[in-house]
């Protein structure tokens, strides 16, 4: 497979697809889901970054139960915009996740995705730091799928 982009990999999807929007950590996943119309992300779950073959088969399972088809996996481009070496990891392993997935996938700019939504969660919830690090990964999996969704033509 190789990588779309988001409007060639939702012009792919059947009508009512979901997407899944995935911020990688180097520990832990953070995975959010879109509504059937494409318009909302909400974060789903949190999940122990293991090998790429258990995560494959976890995402197939849960295309299955929730009807998704397609990734929208964050890419962490420098601050200047620039491709450096965790980019080039998370692109290979997003394209390795879409080949063991049999998903399409396209890559979405997750700068400042978690700390944005950490400053939200210690401005507006006021969680603590354990509750926050609970959070995090899933909402900014949430917050990067948004921000592709907010981008498509309506």
């Amino acid at each position: 497979m190789t990588l779309l982009s988001l409007t060639d990999l939702v012009a792919t999807l059947p009508r009512h697809a979901r997407l899944l929007g995935i911020d990688p950590g180097k520990k832990q996943v953070g995975l959010a889901l879109s509504d059937v119309s494409r318009m909302v992300a909400s974060p789903f779950q949190t999940v122990k970054r293991g090998k790429l073959g258990q995560m494959a088969s976890f995402i197939r399972d849960l295309a299955k139960e929730h009807e998704i088809g397609g990734m929208v996996v964050g890419i962490p481009l420098s601050l200047d915009g620039s491709f450096g070496p965790a980019a080039q990891a998370s692109r290979d392993w997003a394209l390795a996740l879409s080949e063991q997935t049999g998903l399409p996938v396209c890559q979405w700019d997750e700068r400042l995705s978690s700390s944005a939504v950490n400053r939200m969660l210690i401005e507006e919830a006021d969680l603590s730091r354990a509750r926050r690090a609970e959070m995090v990964d899933r909402l900014a999996a949430a917050y990067i799928l948004q921000a592709a969704l907010d981008s498509l033509p309506r």
